[in-house]
């Protein structure tokens, strides 16, 4: 029972991972370079859902779902903005230059972003009353029982139904055949009528509006945000990219996945302070022996 429930957890967890994970895999698939400022996002979109169902309920909006609805559209839109106009200011005049000089500008941005949050909201913790209750439990009453709430259900029917459509859209649309035709030769792809600035930059926007989904669907279930939980999630969600294959949008699923399990035993057999051990040991034992990761596979350089 407890090893049951500690998977629900994990689940849980993994889904907001994958979820960022994806816009990291999705950027690096097409620039080979990897977007540090994504957790940004990711926190910004948690304040934007807070903000807006807070709102919502000051215009005497009380359907939760309509609500809840408001929240993710606005936040992915705005976020969507944001991650357009940070790869036009700081990736798109680095497109040529040097691979740590991109790296240095994602990592700036990452500062900006996080000093910019905390002096718009404040470095106090905002908090979210809990919008959607209940759950379901099984077990005895009288002893332990497995809780899963519908928020986690939420968060885990929300990443498979992203992740399924997400792959469809990459595999059936002009705009992803525009992605793929772009991360396997942007030279050749541009000769062929394709705008490789306009591709990388609805990655950018897909990939932060993910991001956003997760953001709200986190502060939703923990019902706190703060300027400073982007960077963490972030490195997670980067490990998980790592872990399942980076570039490779199935792979982030399978890892942000891995990576929430690997979390939530972790913290239930051993100390909770040991779980970051236990999943970055797990990622260095991925890069000695299968370096390109579970689902990943090898890239040839062009010269």
């Amino acid at each position: 029972m407890y090893f049951l429930q500690q998977c629900i957890n994990g689940l849980t967890l993994g889904s907001i991972y994958a979820l960022i994970a994806i816009g990291y895999t999705m950027v690096y698939g097409i620039l080979g370079m990897i977007n540090f400022a994504h957790g940004e996002i990711y926190m910004i979109g948690a304040y934007l859902g807070i903000i807006v169902i807070g709102l919502a309920g000051v215009f005497g909006i009380t359907s939760t779902p309509v609500a809840l609805m408001l929240a993710i559209s606005l936040a992915v839109a705005i976020t969507s903005a944001y991650g357009w106009t940070m790869e036009k200011i700081a990736y798109h005049p680095l497109r040529n230059a040097p691979r740590l000089a991109p790296l240095i500008s994602a990592i700036g941005m990452s500062i900006f972003f996080q000093n910019f949050v905390q002096i718009g909201q404040g470095a106090k913790d905002l908090a979210l009353p809990p919008l959607i209750q209940g759950g379901f439990a099984i077990g005895d009453p009288a002893g332990f029982q497995i809780r899963f709430s519908h928020v986690q259900l939420l968060l885990i029917v929300v990443t498979v139904v992203v992740m399924a459509g997400l792959t469809l859209f990459i595999k059936g649309t002009k705009i992803g055949m525009a992605m793929r035709a772009t991360e396997q030769d942007r030279g050749m792809a541009a000769l062929l009528g394709i705008n490789p600035d306009r591709t990388i930059s609805q990655t950018f926007i897909i990939g932060s509006g993910l991001a956003a989904l997760a953001g709200v669907l986190v502060s939703l279930h923990y019902g706190l945000v703060n300027f400073s939980i982007g960077f963490l999630a972030g490195i997670k969600a980067f490990t998980a990219a790592v872990l399942g294959g980076i570039g490779s949008i199935p792979g982030a699923m399978l890892g942000g996945l891995l990576l929430g399990m690997i979390e939530a035993l972790a913290s239930a057999y051993f100390t909770t302070e040991y779980k970051d051990v236990f999943a970055f040991g797990i990622l260095a034992a991925v890069l000695i022996f299968k370096p390109n990761g579970l689902l990943g596979h090898n890239y040839v350089e062009k010269v």
